[in-house]
């Protein structure tokens, strides 16, 4: 299938945009309404836009009638507590999906990559019509934190590696890379998530906020590397076996080497 798709994330897949430079007060994240959501690590999420304008997180495909991850519908009582939040998201002019706020706990460089995974923003996405990418914003200040992107999930030297001070702001096509955050702070992570459809109206924002393809990457210890990578292969291995005792095939097992 074809799509529009946004010409500065061909190279990379992502670009880092300069930081955000006025601080967000606190209130419009802390006071929002949170609902449990599993996603890479211990998470909690407060939804700006949903399917109909309800505080819930499913996704799109898995209403009626069902749809792609576009047109997003506000919810009142969150935006009433973060119009900040709601002018950023709407900013670049691109179509707005889903859009919330990620509450995640602190992890491990293992917790990352083991719970590395991609989105499934284009389900039900109609060829000819533009490609959902995801916008970030860093709320808190986690500059020791990394967002971790793989485009092979198996093979670290696909991996980069970016910090996530508060203000930082990034588009990444997270369909086409796996990824998680390494949150290494004591207290839970905030940031917000946006769904936005490719086209010019992306292309140009991404341009007129000199948006980096290639920002500098936090390398890291060989070793650790090495060490969560025989932890992925170890808990997927532990999971496969649980599944099967119950008659349910899991995923087949992968070399580590």
């Amino acid at each position: 299938m074809s799509y529009i798709t946004s010409a500065a994330l061909a190279e990379t897949g992502y670009v880092v945009l300069p930081a955000l430079p006025d601080p967000i007060d606190p209130a419009e994240w802390q006071e929002l309404e949170y609902v449990g959501w599993r996603s890479s690590g211990v998470t909690r999420f407060a939804p700006l836009a949903s399917y109909a304008g309800e505080v819930e997180c499913n996704g799109f495909w898995n209403h009626t009638p069902p749809r792609t991850d576009k047109d997003g519908v506000w919810i009142s009582s969150q935006v009433e507590k973060a119009p900040t939040l709601v002018r950023l998201a709407q900013e670049p002019g691109a179509n707005v999906g889903r859009c919330r706020v990620i509450e995640l706990q602190p992890n491990t460089y293992a917790d990352a990559v083991y719970n590395l995974h991609q989105d499934d923003n284009n389900r039900l996405n109609d060829s000819g019509t533009g490609w959902v990418v995801r916008a970030w914003l860093n709320l808190t200040d986690d500059p020791d934190s990394l967002l971790i992107l793989r485009e092979d999930r198996f093979d670290p030297a696909t991996e980069i590696r970016l910090p996530l001070a508060a203000g930082t702001r990034m588009v990444v096509d997270t369909q086409r890379f796996w990824h998680a955050v390494w949150h290494r702070g004591t207290t839970p992570r905030y940031s917000l998530i946006t769904s936005l459809t490719s086209g010019p109206e992306l292309d140009a924002y991404i341009e007129a906020q000199g948006g980096d393809p290639h920002a500098h990457g936090v390398p890291l210890d060989p070793a650790l590397v090495e060490a969560a990578q025989i932890e992925l292969h170890r808990r997927i291995e532990e999971r496969r076996r649980a599944f099967e005792a119950q008659g349910i095939v899991m995923e087949p097992p992968v070399d580590l080497y």
